[in-house]
């Protein structure tokens, strides 16, 4: 039986781990990239590589997936968890900010997207799997966050022009759109909220291994949001 391969960025992160630990049980070769050795993950396990990475170096990233397919063959998976947040209105948001989360929240994901999707096509399969939010979805939504609905915005337009280029290609580009993900971060800063009706991390990482399984091969819908009860 072949291994299959999985690529995830932003692997030290908290929805990162969660993905990393989902696909690591599911005996996948998992390559997990961090920014650097100050947050490794250290899964520790044989079927688990870590490589240290910034995602807004394209020439690098592209390196990156041109190494992992000399060694595995083939990329099955890309699940680019990656990116920041940061509050701020139309008032408080100047250019540089828009930037900085252009940056974070766009960049970073097209970096690896680009050379992955390229990959998949020319082994005619594959799934990419990008974080969207609600307020990229819903740009109204947005509100009090203008630079980062913007910079998830885009996400979205990604994923609908490299799925309308995989079309009559078994290759599939999804944007999982989470609520307000259960961390000790989240929790912290919003304490008086139901933390019950949150999406935890390692749920997300049940959605997006299913979708990648062969059960979930035959769901092409683009956008999967996982809300729980928000």
């Amino acid at each position: 039986m072949t291994t299959k391969t999985a690529i995830i960025t932003g692997a030290a992160g908290n929805l990162g781990k969660a993905v990393v630990k989902n696909f690591i049980e599911k005996n996948y070769q998992v390559i997990g990239t961090i920014l650097n050795k100050n947050e490794s993950y250290k899964a520790g396990e044989s079927n688990f590589e870590e490589a240290e990475l910034d995602l807004l170096n394209e020439e690098d990233c592209q390196k990156f997936v041109d190494g992992v397919v000399i060694k595995n063959k083939a990329i099955d998976v890309a699940v680019l968890t990656a990116g920041g947040f940061t509050m701020g209105d139309i008032t408080q948001t100047k250019t540089s900010d828009i930037m900085k989360q252009y940056q974070l929240n766009f960049e970073t994901a097209y970096n690896m997207a680009r050379p992955v999707f390229i990959q998949m096509m020319k082994q005619n399969s594959g799934r990419i799997f990008l974080i969207g939010s609600r307020q990229g979805l819903d740009i109204s939504k947005a509100k009090g966050v203008t630079a980062y609905g913007l910079s998830k915005s885009l996400i979205f337009s990604l994923a609908a022009l490299m799925n309308k280029e995989a079309k009559g290609k078994n290759v599939v580009v999804n944007v999982i759109v989470p609520s307000t993900i259960d961390t000790p971060q989240n929790r912290e800063s919003m304490p008086g909220a139901d933390f019950n009706s949150w999406v935890g991390a390692s749920q997300i990482a049940d959605i997006i291994y299913f979708y990648s399984s062969e059960e979930g091969s035959a769901i092409r819908e683009p956008v999967i949001k996982v809300y729980n009860n928000s």
